[in-house]
């Protein structure tokens, strides 16, 4: 079978969950005698992060002749010469201009969206009639509506959902316009199967999603013994976080927050938050007004999470929401407890309170949650034995077998 899984951007240089998901399904799908090709739309160059077997095909599709409009940029000069300063403002009221002719010849705001979403999917259809696939995976509800946006297919298609389903089509956590939350709903009505992370996630599929619902976790892979936490004495104790440095949803703030009222009492424990992001220097900067450099410890992007899990003594994760938390489910099945949140998504479904970890109300409670485990290593070691058990049922032999028996039942049309 010809399968065509789509992420239309992010895929190129991405290291994120659902690349890393995408690059998995690739890969068991290959292993199971399928012909895959992968398909992104992205204007750059580079390669895929996670390893593809040799068989998997990526492409990308990018055309920069495919009738876009680009609204003119606005912004104003920041240096410090007058007569630059008078040719930038002049600029940019010329662009403003420009900015609403266009905007009107499109017939408005939502015409122009409706035109450059119309020009993209129609591109798509051409490109992947020419791949002719027996089935299509998209990887959100955003890759589903560029390819099917007044388009149909007579292949099924197949919806992987990285995160509570919600997210992908509404304004719950970021700002969309009312047009695309309506077309991403109405996207739905083109899919055969959907596939959701937990059996409670149904709950927040749309009205306008029509098919079959499949519950298929991400998987977890399996920490060999020697690349398990360390439990041996060492001079110093590691708390730790793993995710993008975006604040605003991972929430690394909270972390360098609780650890610096708690530093001053646990001489031996240090903090270190892995990941890149637009938060950086904002972190950075919290981290230089506590006065805790030589204790908390922004490491940057890492290749080898498990060998740093290893190291560690108890996994932070204060994230504000997650879908499936990748770095979160690494991090137990090397052995060690965690802390979340009881009301983030995907989270509180992984972490059981007081067994594998603590889900804590607020701020306060993980303070004092996190001192626990600090000063008990007996209660790291049976939270870190529950946590790594837990996993288990997340098996990558698990996980993939389902999605090859979901790709088997397909009707093909």
């Amino acid at each position: 079978m010809k399968i065509l899984l789509v992420q239309h951007e992010h895929f190129i240089n991405g290291a994120g969950g659902t690349e890393k998901i995408c690059s998995f399904l690739a890969n068991t799908l290959s292993l199971a005698g399928h012909q895959v090709t992968i398909a992104t739309h992205q204007d750059i160059s580079g390669k895929p992060v996670y390893p593809l077997e040799d068989k998997v095909t990526v492409t990308n599709i990018f055309n920069p002749d495919i009738g876009q409009v680009h609204l003119f940029p606005l912004y104003n000069y920041k240096g410090k010469n007058p007569f630059r300063w008078v040719l930038r403002k002049i600029e940019k009221k010329k662009n403003k201009l420009r900015n609403q002719r266009l905007i009107q010849s499109k017939g408005g705001p939502d015409g122009l969206y409706r035109y450059n979403l119309s020009c993209r999917s129609k591109y798509w259809k051409s490109r992947i009639d020419e791949m002719n696939p027996d089935a299509i995976i998209t990887m959100s509800i955003g890759s589903l509506l560029e390819i099917t946006y007044q388009n149909t297919y007579d292949v099924p298609i197949v919806n992987s959902v990285n995160g509570r389903p919600d997210y992908d089509y509404t304004d719950v956590l970021w700002p969309r316009k009312q047009i695309e939350t309506a077309l991403l709903k109405e996207s739905f009505k083109k899919l055969d199967v959907i596939q959701v992370l937990f059996e409670s996630y149904t709950a927040f599929l749309p009205e306008t999603f029509h098919g079959t619902t499949v519950v298929i976790p991400n998987p977890v892979p399996a920490i060999s013994p020697e690349s398990q936490v360390n439990r041996q004495k060492k001079e110093r104790c590691r708390i730790i976080n793993i995710g993008s440095l975006v604040d605003d949803c991972k929430k690394q703030s909270i972390a360098i927050d609780l650890f610096s009222r708690l530093s001053a009492k646990y001489d031996r424990w240090d903090l270190h938050l892995f990941g890149i992001g637009a938060d950086y220097d904002t972190l950075q900067q919290r981290i230089d007004d506590y006065n805790l450099n030589d204790r908390t410890f922004l490491r940057g992007f890492t290749s080898r999470p498990l060998e740093e899990l290893s190291h560690a003594d108890i996994f932070i994760f204060p994230s504000r929401y997650e879908g499936f938390p990748l770095a979160l489910t690494e991090a137990m099945a090397s052995g060690l407890p965690s802390l979340g949140f009881i009301d983030c998504s995907g989270v509180n479904q992984l972490i059981k309170d007081e067994v594998t970890g603590f889900l804590c109300r607020d701020e306060n409670e993980m303070l004092q949650r996190l001192e626990e485990l600090m000063n008990s290593e007996t209660l790291r070691l049976e939270m870190g034995i529950n946590a790594r058990t837990s996993m288990e049922s997340y098996s990558e032999d698990k996980i993939a077998q389902q999605w090859r028996d979901l790709i088997g039942s397909l009707q093909l049309k």
